[in-house]
């Protein structure tokens, strides 16, 4: 099964709270709220039960707070700084100031975009200064009424150091001066990720704004968050904007609006997601029948991340460096101070960061689902990895961005690993966990760790109450994957059938190449020649070998042409159904046919022919960032894929007609008009890989295996265009550009592998050891193979590739291959 350890991202939702939802459903009917029918009045009196409820679980009542629906947490405090009553620069009083605790999630961070919109100054505060600024104000400067916001986490996103919820009446009394000026402080607190495992007491706590996620605490629903306001505060709010439901009365004609009396009715543009309202009420209904309350949710992922962050701190290579470097404020000893978050790097024998990209890949293999990068808060991230605000400007210089998976920059770590527990987390989840990093980084020599010690010493310092709390296996939704026997297919085809010229479509690279490569010829040595080539027609399936075949505009003909997709439409690939690797797609130019064959299965065929035309749908698809236009394949071809997958699917076709304009890619030293149209590939036309090689892993492998890989399982594994014979190995990744005949190829970059190289082409069958052992191979890197873009010459003769060409080196001259530049991770597919 799966081990979810991202509760801090979001929760999971039990299934007794989606029946108890549909159960809901099916005997109400409930109606537009806005309406006064008997169905919208009964939407109306439930949501307002709803709001009840949720001040209730806040130990609060309506006479305090008002509860205001939005999207989400962000939505909630984009409208804490559209509405808040700001005195901007440049007026007779003194101004407003925005401050924010550094430790802040982006959506607080960005809050000061429309602060800057108003003339009102943001001023970031560090957590370590916040605790030196306990100064009152002169007596003079206290009666100034200028209103001040300060917004900080109740628990940070990115360690889970729980903040003093007392800085608020600090702050809010004057006792607590973020900055040294006069005026009237209000408090925002970022409840979102504290919520999610702990107890929330706003009749002691009273804080101006709340804003709050509900998937955060319960999984479902998405797509819903509130504003919690305190009625205080809540009259001085300005909006300008006015939706449907907001108004009590307004002219079309004239500018005459007077809106509701009630907060949430004035603040609530439009018709509120009253469904999933509907749905919170089921939501804390299952909450308390499971768990017994927050406060019990709160002792019990406290034990568990005590118990992790112990033994994970404990653990050491046999030279007694550190497994993993953890990222905390605190000791993990109190659950008031410390939430159920773990932020760490793993670390190698000489104490240097492996990428964090490295470790979510093996985490998968492992079924673990880990959280990666900086998590939305570059404070958090700055802080604990001691990255400069230089160092973040660099690194967005060198292509990373928030969110993809370049993990390592000049040899130092852009983000870490974060693991979370939730009230569905279990023991058995924290020791599957430690089992991974103890599989991975240690040999059974260094692996004796005292698990019961720390156990005895975990228990001594939580108390026996924080345990009882053992109800995972009720809660924990079906999340099982099946492991299937795996037929063999082995039928290959291989097709020598001659091919027609094509009709030029696009302009050479080699002027491109030819103004930005330094060329350095390979000299001497053995000839190197193409001893395979494979194409994959259909994205993620089997490979089709062929002795030679023609080169299109997008690479090889027809490779990647086509995808499957599930229900929803998005690309399924060997890593959600590894028996892709089982459907075998051959094509036949003669025939102008596609067959596909499964073990079992009769075989299908699809044609060639492009039915792009007034008959077929075209939608849009996305291969990781890249939008390209599809259409279906039809109900026949779908019934046969669905049948043998054992889920619904389907098998989509890239358009011809939107090719050159949908799916393309402006390649690293190429002219900016030199854009190379893709298939529906991950990064590159083709992917080349050297046997010798592929030979050098094998022998870092076999040493790890009961059973030695063959080398064409391997070869298989890698799933490459064009395999080579060089006489070294890996010096592949030193070739700037190759000549294969008339074709001339440029280098883009290395492949950086992920897990579909761990999955055995013939059978389906997963070997976790593989990707770890091309890590171990290549020195904490996982890359194997490199990256090739081609546009055909304008010649009247085709380009075919074929096995047995020579192929002719250039040298890059003292410039390293870096990775393309993708959001996702580079994989052959």
């Amino acid at each position: 099964g799966i081990t979810y350890l991202d509760h801090a991202g979001s929760a999971l939702f039990p299934e007794s709270l989606l029946k108890a939802f549909t159960d809901d459903l099916r005997n109400n009917v409930y109606g537009n709220p806005h309406s006064q029918n008997i169905s919208s009045k009964l939407t109306y009196d439930t949501i307002e039960h709803v709001r009840y409820r949720i001040l209730q679980h806040f130990h609060t009542t309506a006479e305090d707070y008002t509860i205001i629906f939005t999207s989400g947490c962000t939505a909630a405090l984009k409208l804490i700084a559209e509405s808040f009553p700001w005195i901007p620069e440049g007026t007779t009083q003194p101004s407003s100031r925005f401050c924010y605790l550094t430790d802040s999630h982006t959506s607080v961070v960005g809050m000061r975009g429309i602060t800057a919109s108003m003339n009102v100054l943001s001023v970031p505060i560090k957590p370590k200064e916040i605790l030196l600024a306990k100064s009152r104000l002169p007596a003079e400067e206290q009666n100034c009424t200028t209103p001040h916001l300060f917004s900080y986490p109740a628990q940070s996103n990115f360690s889970g150091t729980k903040y003093p919820l007392s800085w608020i009446q600090e702050v809010k009394s004057g006792k607590l001066c973020p900055i040294k000026i006069p005026g009237k402080w209000f408090v925002l607190l970022d409840a979102a990720s504290y919520v999610s495992s702990s107890p929330l007491d706003l009749g002691i706590h009273q804080a101006d704004f709340i804003p709050i996620s509900f998937y955060k605490i319960f999984g479902f629903p998405t797509g819903l968050g509130a504003l919690l306001v305190n009625n205080r505060i809540a009259p001085l709010l300005r909006k300008t904007y006015f939706g449907g439901g907001t108004a009590a009365a307004y002219l079309a004609g004239e500018d005459f609006y007077f809106p509701r009396k009630s907060i949430a009715e004035r603040f609530e543009d439009g018709t509120v997601s009253f469904l999933d309202i509907i749905a919170l009420k089921h939501g804390f209904d299952v909450l308390e029948k499971l768990t017994g309350g927050m406060e019990k949710i709160k002792q019990h992922t406290f034990a568990l991340a005590h118990y992790t962050y112990t033994v994970l701190s404990n653990l050491k290579y046999a030279n007694g460096a550190p497994v993993v470097r953890i990222y905390s404020d605190t000791d993990f000893s109190n659950p008031d101070v410390q939430g159920p978050i773990i932020n760490f790097n793993v670390l190698d024998e000489n104490g240097e960061v492996l990428g964090f990209s490295q470790v979510d890949s093996m985490a998968s293999l492992h079924n673990i689902h880990v959280r990666t990068g900086c998590f939305c808060n570059t404070g958090a991230c700055q802080m604990h990895l001691d990255i400069s605000n230089e160092d973040i400007q660099r690194n967005l210089q060198a292509g990373h961005v928030c969110g993809d998976n370049i993990d390592i920059v000049d040899g130092r770590p852009t983000g870490s690993v974060r693991i979370s527990f939730g009230y569905m987390s279990c023991f058995e989840d924290a020791q599957a966990f430690l089992n991974f990093i103890i599989a991975t980084r240690l040999c059974k020599s260094d692996a004796e760790i005292p698990f019961q010690s720390v156990t005895n010493a975990m228990t001594k310092s939580v108390p026996d109450d924080h345990l009882s709390f053992n109800n995972s296996d009720k809660m924990s939704p079906v999340l099982q994957i099946s492991d299937r026997e795996h037929g063999n297919i082995s039928s290959e085809a291989e097709t020598t059938g001659r091919w027609q010229p094509l009709e030029p479509g696009a302009e050479s690279m080699r002027a491109a190449v030819s103004e930005t490569a330094v060329p350095t010829c390979r000299k001497g040595g053995k000839p190197i020649t193409i001893t395979k080539i494979y194409l994959y027609p259909i994205k993620s399936c089997s490979a089709f070998e062929v002795t030679e075949w023609p080169v299109g505009h997008q690479g090889l003909l027809y490779d990647r042409n086509w995808m499957v997709v599930n229900q929803n439409g998005v690309c399924m690939t060997q890593k959600q159904e590894p028996r892709l690797c089982l459907v075998n797609p051959s094509i036949d130019l003669k025939q102008k046919v596609m067959v596909i064959q499964a073990e079992g299965m009769d075989p299908i065929s699809v044609p060639l022919e492009d039915k792009t035309g007034k008959e077929a749908v075209i939608c849009e698809s996305k291969v990781c960032s890249h939008r390209v236009k599809t259409y279906d394949c039809g109900e026949r071809i779908a019934g046969w894929l669905s049948t043998f997958l054992g889920r619904p699917c389907r098998l989509i076709r890239q358009s011809s007609d939107m090719k050159s304009k949908s799916h393309q890619k402006n390649s690293k030293g190429l002219s900016s008009a030199a854009n190379i149209s893709l298939s529906l590939v991950n990064e590159a036309q083709y992917l080349l890989i050297n046997v010798a090689s592929i030979l050098q892993l094998k022998e870092h492998i076999s040493a790890r295996l009961k059973e030695p890989l063959e080398i064409e399982e391997l070869i298989r594994r890698f799933r490459a265009n064009i395999v080579i014979s060089a006489p070294e190995s890996f010096e592949e990744e030193e070739w700037a550009e190759i000549s294969i005949g008339a074709l001339q190829f440029q280098v883009v970059g290395p492949c950086s592998r992920c897990q579909i190289i761990c999955i055995d082409q013939q059978s389906g069958e997963r070997n976790k050891e593989i990707l770890q052992s091309l890590s171990a191979a290549r020195g904490r890197k996982t890359n194997f193979g490199i990256y090739l873009m081609n546009q055909p010459l304008l010649s009247s003769f085709s380009d075919i590739l074929s096995v047995g060409s020579q192929v002719l080196p250039v040298l890059k001259e003292n410039i390293e291959i870096q990775p393309p530049t993708s959001t996702e991770e580079k994989c052959s597919g």
